[in-house]
């Protein structure tokens, strides 16, 4: 590791610690900013040491990627504060002429405007429009300065009604596997070499349940989300069995 990524670390694991502390001795509740996997990886190797504290990792709505950290104890500070989070939607001024837009073409967009990627949560895409999750302090600057995607006019709403997100809709898959270990149900699921496979792991590439995974022999259990970094992410099922072969048929949800 460089010793500028090093350094990286080190601020990340010291800004958490600042946040417990004070969450701790101050009776307050703090909170972190959007967290990316490998940040909030960091944070759970340091989850023993914080735990005094108390903590709840959210990002809007259940099953986001990216997500806050909340330090503070609901049942001992006597009352709860909600994460500081707000739901924008972003839709085209005249959807009939609007291009086609995809999830790199609003986030792109997002940090033209000079805005710090821990402001910004996950985007939730439709066809020509996304809901995006944001901190509140920026909510009110993107509404007013993100007036244009590629060649589509926009505009923005804060505080959407969370009902009105596009479903995701996976696509479900059966496969059959040699086993259940993670390294070989990725190199299914993606149609990679073996050794394509390990090399996801060898970069820390790979994630299950929002953790770094660093042993490829893993066993996948139902429901485990498998996110593998420049592939995309899907939820193990379930196994459903073996074939006469020995093979084990498996089913799993495959987000884009």
């Amino acid at each position: 590791m460089s010793q500028e990524k090093e350094k990286e670390l080190q601020q990340l694991r010291n800004r958490f610690r600042d946040l417990a502390d004070k969450s701790f001795h101050q009776n307050v509740f703090t909170f972190s900013g959007f967290l990316g996997l490998s940040e909030q990886d960091t944070f759970w190797k340091m989850e023993q040491e914080l735990r005094y504290a108390g903590f709840l990792l959210f990002g809007g709505i259940e099953n986001t990627d990216r997500k806050m950290l909340r330090f503070g104890k609901v049942e001992e500070l006597g009352y709860e504060v909600p994460f500081p989070i707000v739901c924008v939607h972003i839709k085209p001024l005249l959807a009939k002429f609007a291009d086609k837009l995809s999830h790199r073409d609003f986030l792109g967009a997002l940090m033209n405007l000079g805005i710090e990627r821990d402001t910004i949560g996950d985007i939730k895409v439709g066809e020509k429009e996304a809901y995006l999750f944001c901190t509140e302090t920026i909510a009110d600057y993107i509404c007013e300065n993100l007036i244009k995607i590629k060649h589509t006019n926009v505009k923005c709403i804060k505080n959407a009604d969370y009902t009105e997100l596009p479903e995701e809709e996976p696509d479900r898959k059966l496969l059959q596997v040699a086993s259940l270990r993670t390294d070989v149900v990725i190199a299914k699921v993606y149609n990679l070499s073996r050794e394509s496979s390990l090399e996801l792991f060898r970069a820390g590439k790979v994630f299950v349940n929002g953790r770094l995974c660093e042993n490829n022999a893993k066993t996948l259990r139902d429901g485990d989300v498998v996110n593998a970094r420049g592939f995309g992410k899907f939820v193990f099922v379930e196994a459903k069995g073996e074939t006469k072969k020995g093979k084990i048929n498996v089913e799993v949800a495959l987000y884009k």
